[in-house]
């Protein structure tokens, strides 16, 4: 049964950090770029940050540029986002989501089309004093 589940969210003050991760089962995790994307209330769902399948290359939001990183571990079949400095505006629900790396340009492409082949439920992330 192919999955995306992510984990990690939670309430945390401004300035403060989160570590969200995203398991993968039931598809070749080595073949696949992978993303986070989120969707705050009232707001378009938004590309994070996205990561190739080799790690080769990562992409950014500019909102996050120098706050948050993305990385993976193949061997666990898992992706990371480390986020650092979090600010109320990046309250939303956080996504991950896996497209083909075949069928992929770029991952800043990919994390601007938003067109995966798989996507998780989501994980909360509230940043509030």
């Amino acid at each position: 049964q192919l999955q995306l589940v992510e984990s990690g969210g939670g309430l945390v003050q401004p300035g403060g950090s989160l570590r969200l991760s995203c398991a993968a089962s039931g598809f070749t995790f080595d073949n696949y770029a992978i993303g986070w994307f989120r969707q705050a209330p009232g707001k378009e769902r938004e590309g994070v940050s996205c990561i190739s399948s080799t790690s080769r290359s990562t992409n950014y939001a500019d909102s996050v540029k120098g706050r948050f990183t993305i990385s993976r571990d193949n061997a666990k079949n898992t992706v990371y986002l480390q986020m650092n400095s979090l600010k109320p505006e990046d309250t939303a629900v956080y996504y991950c989501a896996a497209r083909n790396q075949a069928r992929i340009i770029t991952v800043g492409r990919m994390c601007t089309s938003m067109i995966l082949d798989y996507w998780g439920q989501g994980t909360q992330v509230t940043v509030s004093s």
